[in-house]
C-alpha cells in the first residue's frame, strides 16, 4: 500500500459572480461555459502544466440538470479542450460542492491515484433555482425526521437566531455592513481582481458585454438601510436580504497537485492541505455545521483554534458566522476573519463558493507569510458543515 503524499493548492480562479435573474450578468450565459472559461484560464495562467498531465476534473453543481448536467466535470473538460484522455465527474454536496471536489481529488492525489487535478464548482441559480425539480421524500415530514423549516435555508437561519438570542438582528446587520466595507476595500486595493477571469456575456437588450467584476456587492451599505429591509422568512424576524448571501451565478476552479509533481513541473505550491472534515448537525439549524466540522479537522491536524491565523468563513447568513465566532470566543471584527469580505457582499453561487474561500485564503497567505495556518469553512444545506485546514507555504511560514 503506497504511503500518502502531500497535496498542495497551486492556483485558483473564478468568474465574477452575477446576480441571478433575467437582468443578471449571466442571464443568457450557459453554466457549462462558465466552467470552460475557468478551466482554460487555469491552463493559461500555468503554462508549465502540460494539459495531458491533468489526471482528473471534478466539478460540483447542486442542481445537476440542463447545462449543469451531463457529468459536468467530463463535459466541461472536453469543451475546454483538454485531451480526451482526461476523465471528469460531477459532485454534489450543496453549498460545499466545490470544497468537496477539492477534498475528493486531494484524497486521490494523496493516495497516488493521480498527480494533478482540476476541482471547482458552478451554480447558475437563475437557470436552476435551488431545489428546482427536486422531490423530497414525504417521510422527511410524515415521520418527523426533520422540522419543516429544515427545507428552507432562510428559516434555518431564523432558527439559529432563536438558539443564540445574543445574536440580534442589529448585530447581524452590523456584521453585514462590515462585510460590504471589507469587500469594497479589497476591490479598491486590487486584492480580488487578480483571480477573476473576465467572461463574455450576451443580452438581447444590451448585446455583447464583458463581466469583469462581481455584480452583487453593495458598497456604501449602512445600518440604517439594512434596518428598513423586510424579514421574508418570519414576521418580525431577523434574517433579511441584507444580512444574507444573495442568489447568484458563477463558477470557480483550482489546480490541486501532489507536492512532488508541482516541484517537478515548476508549478507554485501556495498552500498545503493539512486536514479536512465534514460533519452533520440537525438540518433545522444547519448553520452550526462548521463548528463540529472544525473540531474534527483541528483534532485530525493536531492543532487548536489558537493555531489558526486566518479564517475564510462562507457567509451564507450573518448569524451562522456569528455563531461560529461566539463558539470560539472570536470577536465579530477580528481581523483574521474574512479580511476581504465574504458572501454577503460577493454572493454565494452554492456549489462554487468553497473554492472562492480557498482563493481568498491563498491571496491573503501571500501577504502574510508570518501566518502558518488558515482555515476555509462553511455550513451546508440539510444540516452539514465542512472545514479544510491549510498551511501557508510562503517562506516565512515554513
Amino acid at each position: 500500500m503506497p504511503s500518502t503524499r502531500d497535496v498542495v493548492f497551486v492556483d485558483g480562479v473564478r468568474t465574477p459572480f452575477g446576480k441571478s435573474g433575467p437582468n443578471g450578468l449571466y442571464a443568457e450565459t450557459r453554466a457549462d461555459d462558465l466552467v470552460v472559461r475557468v478551466i482554460r484560464e487555469l491552463l493559461r495562467r500555468n503554462p508549465a502544466l502540460p494539459p495531458e498531465r491533468v489526471d482528473e476534473v471534478a466539478i460540483a453543481a447542486t442542481t445537476q440538470t440542463g447545462d449543469q448536467g451531463l457529468t459536468i466535470g467530463r463535459s466541461a473538460a472536453v469543451l475546454a479542450g483538454l485531451p480526451k484522455s482526461v476523465p471528469g465527474y460531477a459532485i454534489d454536496r450543496m453549498c460545499a460542492g466545490a470544497m468537496t471536489a477539492v477534498t475528493t481529488v486531494a484524497g486521490g492525489i494523496a493516495f497516488g491515484a493521480h498527480d494533478v487535478a482540476v476541482a471547482g464548482g458552478v451554480e447558475h441559480m437563475g437557470r436552476h433555482p435551488m431545489g428546482d425539480g427536486v422531490d423530497p421524500n414525504p417521510r422527511f415530514l410524515s415521520e418527523r425526521l426533520v422540522d419543516p423549516s429544515a427545507l428552507v435555508m432562510g428559516m434555518t437561519a431564523e432558527n439559529l437566531h432563536d438558539r443564540y438570542p445574543a445574536i440580534t438582528r442589529e448585530r447581524a446587520d452590523a456584521y453585514a455592513v462590515a462585510s460590504q466595507d471589507k469587500a469594497a476595500k479589497a476591490y479598491a486595493d486590487e486584492k480580488i481582481q487578480p483571480d477573476l477571469v473576465e467572461m463574455a456575456t450576451r443580452s438581447a437588450e444590451r448585446g455583447w458585454g464583458l463581466a469583469t467584476a462581481d455584480e452583487a456587492p453593495r458598497p456604501g451599505t449602512t445600518l440604517e438601510k439594512l434596518g428598513t429591509l423586510k424579514t421574508p422568512f418570519r414576521p418580525h424576524g431577523r434574517v433579511t436580504a441584507g444580512n444574507s448571501s444573495g442568489i447568484n451565478d458563477g463558477a470557480t476552479g483550482c489546480l490541486v497537485a501532489a507536492a512532488g509533481t508541482a516541484a517537478e513541473l515548476g508549478l507554485p505550491a501556495r498552500m498545503r492541505l493539512v486536514s479536512y472534515a465534514f460533519a452533520g448537525v440537525d438540518p433545522e439549524v444547519m448553520g452550526i455545521g462548521p463548528i463540529p466540522a472544525t473540531e474534527r479537522a483541528l483534532r485530525l491536524a493536531g492543532l487548536s483554534i489558537g493555531d489558526i491565523g486566518l479564517f475564510e468563513i462562507n457567509e451564507a447568513f450573518a448569524v451562522q458566522v456569528l455563531a461560529f465566532l461566539d463558539h470560539y470566543g472570536i470577536a465579530d471584527d477580528d481581523p483574521r476573519v474574512n479580511p476581504y469580505g465574504g458572501a454577503i457582499a460577493y454572493g454565494h453561487p452554492l456549489a462554487a463558493s468553497g473554492v472562492r474561500l480557498m482563493i481568498q485564503l491563498a491571496r491573503r497567505f501571500a501577504e502574510r507569510p508570518d501566518i502558518r495556518y488558515g482555515m476555509t469553512t462553511m455550513c451546508v444545506g440539510l444540516g452539514m458543515g465542512g472545514t479544510v485546514i491549510w498551511e501557508n507555504l510562503n517562506e516565512e511560514a515554513k
